[in-house]
């Protein structure tokens, strides 16, 4: 076994600690992300996505799962690198990582490509800048039997850390695409015969009192400043969540959660 890898000067070192920084445009031009934990790590590479190498803690207990998929896919061809134990916590993303992580190379589903069934569901998402919310909601959509993620105009990073960690896995899972324009978006919905519902806490119609009929795409703004007067008017109907409390709104993973279970309750 070859010697842990000890200097942060090291070139995998230096790709995987800029990939995970705040630039997505570095990530973009790589085409290429990071990955950290034992089930996000066995789900990229059990759903075929290109793997250019995993990283281990040296100090790895030889009884983990993490060591065992280590060796799994080492003995496969994969390319498998450890660092010493101080320089992978000093890479870490989080505390009590369980040392083990990966290089995946990104790969995107044109919008045109998406795949619209007569039970599809999508949530589209307008201009959302948390990175976080996004991995949320990935990973509801996946739990939710969702048909995919559409990203519209100029919203956060899929593959930044903080989205990768927060999807637990399913973003290789789910479809994620992008529209640049608002009327991209609708005109792919136009064409594809999926209808478009809007959410906004003005809207006339509680979410229970909606009839859902698929292919739809449930479109949800910015927590700040939800979606513009101009697009709630080009989709087919507008959706609201009743509030009781004194908040003002809800978190948009928590928005997008609801909606989705309902869309599900009404189906069943």
């Amino acid at each position: 076994m070859a010697e842990p890898i000890t200097s942060a000067a090291n070139p995998v070192v230096k790709r995987f600690r800029l990939l995970s920084g705040q630039s997505p445009k570095y990530r973009r031009e790589q085409n290429a992300f990071v990955v950290e934990g034992i089930q996000p790590v066995w789900r990229a590479v059990t759903s075929g996505w290109p793997v250019e190498v995993l990283l281990a803690d040296a100090d790895l207990r030889e009884d983990s799962r993490a060591a065992a998929l280590l060796q799994e896919q080492q003995a496969s061809g994969l390319r498998v690198v450890r660092l010493r134990h101080d320089l992978f916590l000093r890479l870490a993303a989080r505390e009590g990582s369980p040392g083990l992580a990966a290089i995946v190379q990104a790969r995107g589903t044109a919008i045109g490509d998406l795949t619209v069934s007569d039970d599809s569901v999508f949530v589209a998402l307008h201009q959302i800048a948390n990175p976080g919310n996004l991995g949320t909601i990935i990973r509801t959509v996946d739990a939710a039997g969702g048909a995919g993620v559409i990203l519209v105009g100029d919203c956060a990073d899929p593959f930044s850390p903080a989205a990768v960690k927060a999807s637990m896995g399913s973003l290789f899972a789910v479809g994620i695409t992008r529209a640049r324009t608002a009327s991209a978006f609708f005109g792919w919905a136009r064409s594809q015969g999926v209808t478009v519902l809007a959410t906004s806490g003005n809207a006339g119609h509680a979410h229970w009192d909606v009839s859902y009929q698929p292919p739809l795409a449930i479109l949800f703004g910015s927590e700040g400043a939800g979606l513009p007067e101009d697009i709630l008017a080009r989709a087919a109907q507008c959706v609201r969540i009743p509030m009781t409390g004194t908040a003002e709104s809800l978190n948009i993973a928590a928005a997008a959660a609801i909606m989705l279970y309902e869309i599900r309750r009404h189906a069943i």
